[in-house]
Parts: structure tokens; sequence; C-alpha cells
């Protein structure tokens, strides 16, 4: 009988091979959802897709862009926001 923590829909049944050659269930985290902007909404790209646990063992660079506001706003607000400031400045 499977364990009750495993009952749940919390986590994704994937079917495995063992080494000896039987077919089993393993019982592993779902991935969460992806990235979005925090604007529009729109998804992150260069944004991983993984748990908190997985992304603070990743290196800098891999967690989010090397751009400014990398991994909060999406390309197109990225450089409305770039442009906003341009004309404030120029005021």
């Amino acid at each position: 009988m499977v364990s009750g923590r495993y009952k749940s829909r919390s986590m994704r049944r994937v079917a495995i091979t063992t080494p000896n050659g039987t077919n089993k269930i393993a019982y592993r985290p779902k991935k969460p959802k992806q990235a979005h902007c925090g604007q529009c909404g729109a998804k992150l790209s260069g944004v991983p897709r993984a748990r908190k646990s997985e992304i603070t063992n990743m290196p800098k660079t891999a967690k989010r862009p090397e751009r400014p506001f990398g991994g909060v706003l999406c390309t197109k607000c990225m450089r409305l926001e770039i442009k906003k400031k341009a004309n404030n400045l120029k005021l």
C-alpha cells in the first residue's frame, strides 16, 4: 500500500523501470508554474521552472536573465520602463 503522503495529487506519478527490469511508479513533486511578468503577465523567458530548493542550488546566472529587471519584467515591458525613465531624466 502507498504511504499516505503520496495519495494526494500534489505528487506526480512517474513510471520508471528498475535495474532488475520491473516497472514501478515513482512519486516526484510537481514543477511550479512558469514565472510571469509583473506588468503584463506574459511568461518570462530565461527563468527556470524549478522549485525554490532547486533554484537556490543553481548558479546566479541560471536563475534569471542578466539585464535590467531580469526575472521580473518581460522584454517589452522592460524596454517601456527604460524609455519612461529616460524621458523623466530629460525633463
